[in-house]
């Protein structure tokens, strides 16, 4: 049977899911100021959850109802099915999201005392879920509140989907598996050409690139259990591994091109390294250590990816001048490649004397970025 779900992401990425979930089959795309809302049955949605690279959650949307004031919204959580998605043995959270909370005269407190209350009339005369805010493993109902509309829906993702499981400490500022899948969509890399990134850090964009171009779904060895969906009722396991094997059936046994990544710190090249072999691509990857404009080019043209430093360590006059060297080295030795830099907002980008064809605004966990694509 046919379900409504809805996968969150950053707003400045929401097209690039959009194709996503189009790609995959889902139907009725809805999309939203943080997210897409799409139609799926049991199985494709289990596809999704493995399959979806930019996504940073999924939920099931359990209703979408009236909310003009508390007791308005309470009548409708009443008719929601709260036993086909929660257990008894399981305690569950509220999360909510009210952009007009003026409407619920008390407010927060009142909204989440009418979802609780909801629940536990669900399981009459049987035991309820515990409502435990805090607990660890909880499952979440989230109540999001725009334009006196309430979408009520249950986290069906547990850890936020960018925790792919394979990443190593080691490197100070890592970029965000999600973001990575994203810039490279925006890119247009496809895996069809040769994708190089001389400033890899801990190697997410290389990874990622591995993975898209292996056509492997980016959460497919999330170990069992890490879903909060495999804990809510109606979990269907048998399909749930006819998905995953449906997926991992699907992979390629080898890249259409080649991807390479350099840094110029031995210590980051070990990390990424250690990276690619937990998410099990190092096989497919060549990393050496060296600086950017030291190293020769890689065979190509092909798609320069990189994760340009923000200036933390060497200030404005440092930035400048390493700025100046990488849009020289791509001038003088990437002739004939297409460029993708992910750069601060406020960085001293005229140094790198390169005219991008496309600027897309994007963020960095708090920090403004640009993604220029070029030529």
């Amino acid at each position: 049977m046919d379900a409504r779900w809805f996968a969150t992401c950053p707003a400045e990425t929401r097209d690039v899911l959009v194709e996503e979930l189009r790609a995959l089959g889902t139907t009725d795309l809805e999309p939203l100021h943080r997210g897409v809302k799409f139609t799926a049955d049991l199985a494709l949605a289990y596809r999704a959850h493995l399959a979806l690279a930019t996504a940073s959650r999924v939920q099931r949307v359990l209703a979408t109802l009236p909310a003009p004031s508390v007791p308005a919204l309470a009548a409708g959580l009443a008719g929601v099915q709260w036993s086909e998605v929660l257990r008894p043995h399981r305690p569950f959270r509220v999360e909510l999201a009210l952009t007009d909370p003026d409407a619920f005269g008390l407010g927060e407190d009142s909204v989440r005392e009418a979802v609780v209350a909801a629940v536990r009339a669900g399981f009459s005369p049987g035991p309820p879920p515990d409502h435990r805010q805090e607990a660890e493993g909880a499952m979440t109902v989230v109540v999001y509140v725009r334009g006196g509309v309430a979408t009520v829906g249950i986290d069906t993702a547990g850890r936020a989907l960018h925790k792919r499981g394979w990443r190593v400490t080691g490197h100070p500022a890592v970029l965000k598996e999600t973001l990575a899948a994203a810039i490279l969509r925006l890119a247009g890399y496809d895996g069809r050409e040769p994708l190089h990134d001389p400033m890899c850090g801990s190697g997410t964009l290389v990874i990622e690139a591995a993975y898209l171009a292996l056509g492997k779904a980016p959460l497919i060895h999330r170990a069992q259990g890490e879903f909060a969906i495999e804990h809510q009722a109606g979990f269907d396991r048998a399909a749930w591994r006819r998905a995953a094997d449906t997926l991992r059936n699907a992979r390629r046994d080898a890249l259409p091109s080649p991807i390479t990544a350099a840094d110029l710190r031995p210590e980051y090249v070990a990390v990424a390294r250690q990276g690619a072999l937990r998410a099990r691509v190092e096989k497919f990857l060549r990393f050496e250590a060296g600086a950017f404009e030291a190293l020769p080019a890689p065979q190509g043209p092909g798609l320069l990816v990189t994760n340009l430093p923000y200036g933390e360590r060497i200030g404005r006059a440092g930035l400048e001048g390493l700025y100046a060297t990488v849009g020289h080295t791509v001038r003088s030795r990437y002739p004939g490649w297409r460029w993708a830099l992910l750069v601060p907002a406020e960085a001293p980008t005229d140094a790198l004397g390169l005219r991008p064809s496309r600027v897309v605004p994007l963020r960095n966990g708090a920090i403004a970025v640009h993604l220029w694509v070029g030529p």
